[in-house]
């Protein structure tokens, strides 16, 4: 059964790889020796004719024989237009892209699960491992460690504590507050304000310098995750506030793009929940059934507030309008958005337009929908199959296992970053992937025929010469 599974892969993989010069504008392929769990965009650092730098997040989970890391690298990224068809089609798979560059390295206390950067100071990054604690980073200050067996653990700069057991996935940082939103197996949301500390923190050049100064308690915190199981030393601070309402282990968190003072959660027990801070620490809505099985994950639409995705081991993505969430109880999504055949792992909306949005699953693949499509007769461009689910409209076949997160570049509209963890594909590693899909493939479809025109009558005038 593995080996008929892992045939219909490598058939998937190897039709998708011929059909690159055709669908993408450009794409980098970049193999990990240890997979990575996370992958963030950071701050765009130069812009040049043909390329962008940029800072990239990810990490390394070992299996012990070196530490874990948190890794800072540069990106390259290539501008729309610019690359030839033949050349991004021609990669190995075992080969390190020479557009990711590795520039600092962080030991991390722990197997790093999640990458969240802050908004108002891209210096500054907070990391979830298999501990209660939220550990904050400043990637500029932190020195370059070499990860050798035996290496000591990188000191966060910060540490957020208030969980009661381990807080391994969810983790939110707030676009319009230096806020952080952590969920854990404790069934909690804790909240935390980092806001007395961020211009210090930036500045702070050792990790025993307190980060600030109102509310730091110097002390130990919780044991660290991974097997090192030692207490992670540095400044602490404990939480604003904490929410109770979740059956089941919380898997996922968001913040609302518009205010600091409401978020999301979902979790294992299938509910979807809505809070408000300032009307204290239970569910402002509650959704009980929002799924048929554990939801993974949760994104909130930064363009239309009343929209929120989630993604569930039921194999879907549900859309939800929050002026109309359930009914008896039970969740009354918007759409069910059905295009994997695993459980979906992520869900992001798209930054540059407000109907797109993407989902990664344990099927190693990557769908871009847009909810605006529904109902919506067929591509008249012929990009779209007959036969495709509702909504969908490109889906990436890049990796060969499952896509444990992706990020759209803010930065850099329609070039998303996204990683697979290959462990059960081929024994270990992952693959990261940056990729840009073809601009004929969501641009208007009279913009797109009008340009195909302007070739066909070049084409013809070539022929009459």
């Amino acid at each position: 059964m593995k080996a008929e599974k892992g045939r219909s892969v490598e058939e998937r993989y190897t039709q998708w790889k011929s059909l690159v010069p055709v669908l993408y504008d450009w794409l980098a392929n970049h193999n990990l020796v240890w997979p990575s769990l996370s992958c963030r965009w950071g701050r765009q650092l130069e812009q040049a004719t043909y390329k962008n730098r940029q800072r990239l997040y990810l990490s390394e989970q070992t299996d012990g024989s070196v530490p874990n890391t948190l890794v800072i690298a540069n990106c390259e990224v290539v501008k729309p237009r610019v690359a030839a068809a033949e050349h991004i089609s021609q990669f190995n798979e075992e080969a390190r892209s020479p557009f990711v560059k590795k520039y600092k390295t962080i030991i991390h206390p722990g197997e790093v699960n999640r990458i969240r950067e802050l908004p108002q100071n891209s210096k500054i990054v907070a990391t979830h491992t298999d501990s209660p604690d939220v550990l904050i980073w400043d990637v500029e200050a932190q020195p370059n460690r070499h990860a050798m067996l035996g290496a000591a653990d990188s000191c966060p700069d910060l540490i957020l504590t208030g969980h009661q057991d381990n807080a391994e996935f969810a983790l939110a940082m707030c676009p319009t507050e230096p806020f952080v939103l952590s969920g854990g197996k404790d069934k909690s949301v804790v909240l935390w304000s980092i806001h007395d500390h961020i211009s210090t923190l930036a500045t702070e050049q050792g990790p025993t310098k307190s980060p600030g100064s109102t509310g730091i308690i110097m002390k130990h915190a919780s044991k660290g995750g991974g097997s090192n199981n030692k207490p992670v030393d540095g400044p602490t601070i404990g939480p604003r506030g904490i929410y109770q309402g979740h059956e089941d282990t919380v898997e996922d968190v968001q913040f609302c793009p518009s205010s600091a003072q409401e978020f999301c959660s979902v979790g294992d027990d299938s509910c979807l929940i809505l809070w408000d801070a300032r009307a204290g620490s239970t569910p402002a809505l509650k959704v009980e059934k929002a799924h048929n099985a554990d939801i993974h994950c949760v994104d909130w639409n930064p363009h239309d507030t009343n929209l929120v995705l989630t993604g569930s081991a039921d194999n879907t993505v549900h859309m939800f309008d929050r002026r109309n969430l359930s009914s008896g109880g039970v969740g009354l999504p918007v759409h069910k958005f059905v295009g994997h055949s695993a459980a979906v792992l992520c869900v992001q909306w798209s930054p540059e337009k407000s109907s797109v949005f993407g989902s990664s699953a344990e099927d190693g693949i990557l769908n871009i929908w847009d909810h605006e499509k529904i109902g919506k007769r067929q591509d008249t461009a012929g990009l779209k199959a007959p036969n495709a689910p509702p909504g969908l409209f490109f889906r990436h076949a890049g990796h060969r296992d499952k896509v444990v997160d992706f990020h759209w570049n803010a930065s850099d509209p329609w070039t998303i970053v996204s990683v697979s963890d290959d462990c059960e594909s081929t024994n270990g590693g992952g693959t990261l992937q940056i990729w840009r899909m073809i601009d004929l493939i969501y641009r208007p479809a009279e913009e797109v025929l009008a340009e195909l025109d302007k070739f066909k009558s070049h084409i013809l005038a070539s022929e009459k010469n």
